[in-house]
Protein backbone atom coordinates (compact mmCIF):
# COMPACT_ATOMS: atom_id res chain seq x y z
CA UNK A 1 0.00 0.00 0.00
CA UNK A 2 1.20 2.91 -0.92
CA UNK A 3 1.55 5.44 2.51
CA UNK A 4 -0.69 8.72 2.12
CA UNK A 5 1.57 10.12 4.75
CA UNK A 6 3.01 9.88 8.21
CA UNK A 7 1.02 11.52 11.19
CA UNK A 8 2.11 12.16 14.85
CA UNK A 9 -1.40 11.45 17.07
CA UNK A 10 -0.41 12.32 20.46
CA UNK A 11 -3.25 11.04 22.63
CA UNK A 12 -3.32 9.67 26.44
CA UNK A 13 -6.07 7.37 26.03
CA UNK A 14 -4.44 4.09 24.87
CA UNK A 15 -7.57 2.48 23.98
CA UNK A 16 -8.49 5.97 21.68
CA UNK A 17 -5.21 5.86 20.13
CA UNK A 18 -5.15 2.39 19.04
CA UNK A 19 -8.43 2.46 17.57
CA UNK A 20 -7.22 5.80 15.30
CA UNK A 21 -3.89 4.27 14.65
CA UNK A 22 -5.54 1.10 12.82
CA UNK A 23 -8.51 3.19 11.14
CA UNK A 24 -5.95 5.29 9.95
CA UNK A 25 -3.71 2.69 9.09
CA UNK A 26 -6.38 1.42 6.97
CA UNK A 27 -6.45 4.77 5.37
CA UNK A 28 -3.12 4.19 4.11
CA UNK A 29 -1.36 6.72 6.90
CA UNK A 30 1.94 5.76 8.87
CA UNK A 31 0.63 6.49 12.53
CA UNK A 32 3.62 7.87 15.34
CA UNK A 33 2.13 8.03 19.00
CA UNK A 34 3.17 10.15 21.59
CA UNK A 35 1.50 9.79 24.93
CA UNK A 36 2.41 13.85 26.34
CA UNK A 37 2.85 16.61 24.93
CA UNK A 38 6.43 16.80 26.58
CA UNK A 39 6.75 13.14 24.88
CA UNK A 40 5.58 14.67 21.48
CA UNK A 41 7.84 17.71 21.28
CA UNK A 42 10.85 15.67 21.56
CA UNK A 43 9.60 13.27 19.27
CA UNK A 44 9.44 15.92 17.18
CA UNK A 45 12.95 17.46 17.81
CA UNK A 46 14.51 13.82 16.62
CA UNK A 47 12.80 12.61 13.98
CA UNK A 48 11.33 14.23 10.27
CA UNK A 49 8.39 16.71 10.69
CA UNK A 50 5.22 14.55 10.31
CA UNK A 51 2.26 15.32 7.65
CA UNK A 52 0.04 16.36 10.09
CA UNK A 53 -0.24 16.23 13.79
CA UNK A 54 -3.09 15.16 15.56
CA UNK A 55 -3.15 17.31 19.14
CA UNK A 56 -5.45 16.01 22.16
CA UNK A 57 -6.41 19.14 24.23
CA UNK A 58 -6.64 17.55 27.78
CA UNK A 59 -3.35 15.89 28.07
CA UNK A 60 -1.40 14.90 31.55
CA UNK A 61 1.32 17.76 32.19
CA UNK A 62 1.68 19.68 29.25
CA UNK A 63 -1.68 20.26 28.03
CA UNK A 64 -2.45 20.91 24.31
CA UNK A 65 -3.15 24.10 23.38
CA UNK A 66 0.57 24.66 25.11
CA UNK A 67 2.26 22.08 22.68
CA UNK A 68 -0.05 23.63 20.29
CA UNK A 69 1.54 26.93 20.61
CA UNK A 70 4.96 25.12 21.21
CA UNK A 71 4.72 23.50 17.81
CA UNK A 72 3.24 26.85 16.08
CA UNK A 73 6.53 29.20 17.55
CA UNK A 74 8.51 26.72 15.64
CA UNK A 75 6.70 26.86 12.22
CA UNK A 76 4.04 25.62 10.28
CA UNK A 77 4.10 22.10 10.68
CA UNK A 78 -0.18 21.24 10.22
CA UNK A 79 -2.25 20.29 13.12
CA UNK A 80 -5.89 19.63 14.07
CA UNK A 81 -6.81 19.79 17.75
CA UNK A 82 -8.92 16.73 18.92
CA UNK A 83 -10.57 17.47 21.92
CA UNK A 84 -13.29 16.55 24.58
CA UNK A 85 -14.58 19.95 24.64
CA UNK A 86 -16.50 20.94 21.61
CA UNK A 87 -17.88 24.57 23.70
CA UNK A 88 -17.27 27.76 21.90
CA UNK A 89 -14.59 29.23 23.82
CA UNK A 90 -12.68 25.50 23.74
CA UNK A 91 -12.18 25.00 20.19
CA UNK A 92 -11.26 28.84 19.83
CA UNK A 93 -8.85 28.17 22.02
CA UNK A 94 -7.13 25.40 20.65
CA UNK A 95 -7.89 27.38 16.96
CA UNK A 96 -5.95 30.95 18.83
CA UNK A 97 -3.26 28.52 19.43
CA UNK A 98 -2.40 28.00 16.25
CA UNK A 99 -4.52 24.80 15.64
CA UNK A 100 -5.74 24.52 11.42
CA UNK A 101 -8.87 22.32 12.26
CA UNK A 102 -10.22 20.59 15.08
CA UNK A 103 -12.52 17.65 15.29
CA UNK A 104 -14.55 16.62 18.79
CA UNK A 105 -14.76 13.31 20.50
CA UNK A 106 -15.85 10.63 20.23
CA UNK A 107 -14.19 10.61 16.81
CA UNK A 108 -15.14 9.54 13.75
CA UNK A 109 -12.19 8.15 11.73
CA UNK A 110 -13.80 8.59 8.61
CA UNK A 111 -14.52 11.93 8.96
CA UNK A 112 -10.97 12.69 10.90
CA UNK A 113 -9.46 10.69 7.70
CA UNK A 114 -11.11 13.31 5.25
CA UNK A 115 -10.15 16.36 7.51
CA UNK A 116 -6.50 15.60 7.15
CA UNK A 117 -6.90 14.81 3.83
CA UNK A 118 -8.46 18.54 3.36
CA UNK A 119 -5.88 19.73 5.25
CA UNK A 120 -3.16 17.86 3.05
CA UNK A 121 -5.06 19.35 0.21
CA UNK A 122 -4.81 23.40 1.02
CA UNK A 123 -1.23 22.88 2.10
CA UNK A 124 -0.24 23.04 -1.47
CA UNK A 125 0.66 26.19 -3.26
CA UNK A 126 -2.94 27.85 -5.17
CA UNK A 127 -4.17 29.92 -7.28
CA UNK A 128 -1.01 30.24 -9.38
CA UNK A 129 -2.77 31.97 -12.65
CA UNK A 130 -2.15 35.58 -9.46
CA UNK A 131 0.25 37.77 -11.31
CA UNK A 132 4.02 37.69 -9.22
CA UNK A 133 4.29 38.87 -7.10
CA UNK A 134 1.14 40.72 -5.91
CA UNK A 135 2.16 44.12 -3.88
CA UNK A 136 0.11 46.01 -1.71
CA UNK A 137 0.86 48.78 0.80
CA UNK A 138 4.29 47.34 1.39
CA UNK A 139 2.60 43.61 1.26
CA UNK A 140 4.07 41.30 -1.09
CA UNK A 141 2.40 37.51 -1.78
CA UNK A 142 4.30 35.31 -3.70
CA UNK A 143 2.21 32.56 -4.38
CA UNK A 144 4.54 30.52 -5.89
CA UNK A 145 7.22 30.66 -3.31
CA UNK A 146 4.94 30.17 -0.73
CA UNK A 147 5.52 33.31 1.20
CA UNK A 148 4.41 36.54 2.41
CA UNK A 149 6.67 40.08 3.09
CA UNK A 150 5.71 42.86 4.59
CA UNK A 151 8.34 45.97 3.53
CA UNK A 152 10.91 43.20 2.52
CA UNK A 153 10.68 40.63 5.49
CA UNK A 154 9.03 37.56 5.43
CA UNK A 155 5.92 37.26 7.54
CA UNK A 156 5.25 33.71 9.63
CA UNK A 157 1.85 32.37 8.23
CA UNK A 158 0.46 29.06 8.95
CA UNK A 159 0.14 27.04 5.67
CA UNK A 160 -4.00 27.71 6.49
CA UNK A 161 -3.46 31.06 6.80
CA UNK A 162 -1.43 31.59 3.23
CA UNK A 163 -4.61 29.74 1.64
CA UNK A 164 -7.13 32.28 3.07
CA UNK A 165 -4.88 35.27 2.13
CA UNK A 166 -4.85 33.49 -1.15
CA UNK A 167 -7.91 32.76 -2.05
CA UNK A 168 -9.08 36.44 -1.07
CA UNK A 169 -6.54 38.09 -2.97
CA UNK A 170 -7.42 35.75 -5.92
CA UNK A 171 -10.94 37.32 -5.89
CA UNK A 172 -9.56 40.31 -7.63
CA UNK A 173 -11.82 42.89 -4.68
CA UNK A 174 -15.12 40.88 -5.28
CA UNK A 175 -16.70 39.49 -1.97
CA UNK A 176 -16.06 36.34 -0.88
CA UNK A 177 -18.58 35.02 1.08
CA UNK A 178 -17.92 32.59 4.04
CA UNK A 179 -19.63 29.75 2.41
CA UNK A 180 -16.86 29.92 -0.51
CA UNK A 181 -13.78 30.79 2.04
CA UNK A 182 -15.05 27.77 4.09
CA UNK A 183 -15.67 24.99 1.23
CA UNK A 184 -12.50 26.85 -0.94
CA UNK A 185 -9.65 26.82 2.11
CA UNK A 186 -11.13 24.32 4.24
CA UNK A 187 -13.14 21.83 1.68
CA UNK A 188 -15.08 19.59 3.88
CA UNK A 189 -17.95 19.76 5.95
CA UNK A 190 -17.93 22.92 7.79
CA UNK A 191 -21.10 25.22 6.26
CA UNK A 192 -22.35 26.61 9.37
CA UNK A 193 -19.54 26.53 11.39
CA UNK A 194 -17.74 29.94 11.18
CA UNK A 195 -15.26 29.79 13.85
CA UNK A 196 -12.80 28.29 12.11
CA UNK A 197 -13.23 31.12 9.53
CA UNK A 198 -13.45 33.77 12.42
CA UNK A 199 -10.22 33.02 14.54
CA UNK A 200 -8.37 32.60 10.74
CA UNK A 201 -8.87 35.70 9.82
CA UNK A 202 -8.27 37.72 13.24
CA UNK A 203 -4.64 35.85 13.37
CA UNK A 204 -4.42 36.44 9.92
CA UNK A 205 -5.41 40.20 10.65
CA UNK A 206 -2.44 40.07 13.42
CA UNK A 207 0.24 38.99 11.22
CA UNK A 208 -0.45 41.60 7.95
CA UNK A 209 -2.27 44.70 8.92
CA UNK A 210 -0.61 47.33 10.60
CA UNK A 211 -3.39 48.09 13.04
CA UNK A 212 -5.79 44.77 13.22
CA UNK A 213 -8.42 46.42 14.71
CA UNK A 214 -8.83 48.71 11.63
CA UNK A 215 -7.77 46.54 8.93
CA UNK A 216 -6.74 47.99 5.28
CA UNK A 217 -5.86 44.90 3.36
CA UNK A 218 -8.64 42.65 5.01
CA UNK A 219 -11.75 44.16 5.13
CA UNK A 220 -15.28 42.22 6.22
CA UNK A 221 -18.37 42.52 4.06
CA UNK A 222 -21.15 42.35 7.09
CA UNK A 223 -23.80 39.55 6.74
CA UNK A 224 -21.40 38.53 3.40
CA UNK A 225 -18.01 37.62 4.09
CA UNK A 226 -14.23 39.44 3.23
CA UNK A 227 -12.90 41.01 0.32
CA UNK A 228 -9.35 42.09 -0.27
CA UNK A 229 -8.09 45.16 -0.60
CA UNK A 230 -4.57 44.42 -2.44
Amino acid sequence: MTIAGTLLLVEDDVRIAEALRLSLADEGYAVEQATTGEEALVWLSRQAPPDVVLLDLMLPGMDGLDVCARIRAQGDLPIIMVTARGERRDVIAGLEAGADDYVTKPVDASELAARIRALLRRIRPAERDLPQPVSSSGLELRVAEGRVLRDGVELALTKTEFRLLVTLVAARGAVVTREQLLEKVWGYGYFGDTRLLDVHIRRLRRKVEPDPGNPEHILTVRGTGYRAQW
